[in-house]
């Protein structure tokens, strides 16, 4: 015969809320009260239903992830995070994609949100004031992953420090006409890492001495066909050109093959760094500004989780990246 969580709470002595509350992880259980109720709950053979769990605590086990793409490196090792973390508590992703492209973009609905998530994690997605107002008139736990808006909880890079110390490494090789691949201006919000990764490059820059010049600023879209054909129309024009900065590493990539199809060579004619740490960086030999993307996702969904359970997290977390040098930066070709 199958066993009830009225014979749980018979059998450990305690109520069925309590019995409730300590098979669900959730607080105000003692640690011994916990450890006897699960201890019952297994000799009887008894498992929770989900959905009756979530009819009782008016929770639907479920967290809402919106991203403009699943296939990109950044967004899919930091979903790959948020997701693991959300089955580790018995959590579930609901995935709804935003594709950035040329063209107008589907706007951001909360209705369809409504009583079907639990929280929502955001995963760079450039969203306009009002959707960000909307998502938060939800009444639901919501944080930015990769970058989020002023007032709204966010893990991110300090974006401003990586394009900075990734332009400082190739002026220290000796390069004084360095350009910069970014992404898309339409995109390209305030809270945008493009945003900061571009102020990072004038910076530096400006602190050695050189002209951060607009003609060296393209747009590659965050993606390698998109930064090839960018940084072709930029060698092309600008041959004084002997370093760039891109703000990812699939940018830098297709900076790369724009190089090799001009019979330029990597490094002796043109350096290179990027950002992220991509899983083909090392089998290409790219410098680059590492992050853990992975561990983001992690700490978002958890940081999440623990707001669900009303329990206080930080208003920004901010992620290191670290310069590692592989054989795509060199010194300055002699004469250049």
């Amino acid at each position: 015969m199958a066993h009830g969580i009225e014979d749980v709470a018979r059998a450990a002595g305690v109520s069925t809320a309590t019995v409730s509350r300590a098979l669900r992880g959730l607080p105000n259980v003692t640690a011994s009260t916990r450890e006897r109720v699960q201890l019952v709950a297994t000799e009887l053979g008894y498992s929770p239903s989900p959905s009756a769990s979530s009819l009782a605590s008016g929770r639907t086990r479920t967290i809402g992830v919106l991203t403009p793409w699943i296939s990109r490196w950044f967004f899919a090792n930091v979903i790959e995070g948020a997701e693991r973390t959300l089955r580790a508590s018995d959590m579930d992703a609901l995935l709804y994609t935003f594709e950035v492209t040329k063209g107008p973009r589907r706007r951001v609905d909360p209705s369809v949100l409504r009583r079907r998530v639990d929280g929502v994690l955001v995963v760079g997605l450039p969203l306009t004031q009002p959707e960000v107002d909307d998502l938060a008139s939800l009444g639901q736990p919501l944080i930015f992953v990769g970058s989020g808006p002023p007032g709204q909880i966010t893990v991110r890079l300090d974006d401003l420090r990586t394009a900075r110390v990734a332009t400082d490494h190739l002026i220290a090789l000796g390069h004084r006409t360095i350009a910069h691949v970014t992404g898309d201006p339409d995109e390209m919000s305030a809270w945008a890492p493009a945003t900061d990764r571009l102020r990072g490059w004038r910076s530096a820059l400006a602190a050695a001495g050189l002209p951060a010049r607009p003609d060296l600023e393209v747009h590659g879209d965050f993606d390698v066909t998109s930064a090839r054909a960018a940084a072709h129309v930029l060698l092309r024009e600008h041959p004084e050109v002997t370093a760039v900065f891109a703000a990812s590493d699939e940018m830098a990539m297709g900076v790369a093959l724009a190089a090799g199809d001009l019979g330029l060579r990597v490094p002796e004619d043109l350096s290179l760094v990027g950002v992220d740490g991509h899983d083909l960086g090392e089998l290409i030999g790219l410098t680059t500004m590492v992050q853990d993307a992975g561990d983001q996702g992690v700490t978002a969904a958890s940081m999440l989780l623990d707001l669900i359970r009303g329990e206080p997290v930080p208003g920004d977390v901010t992620f290191p990246t670290r310069l590692v040098v592989r054989r795509s930066s060199g010194p300055v070709r002699v004469g250049a």
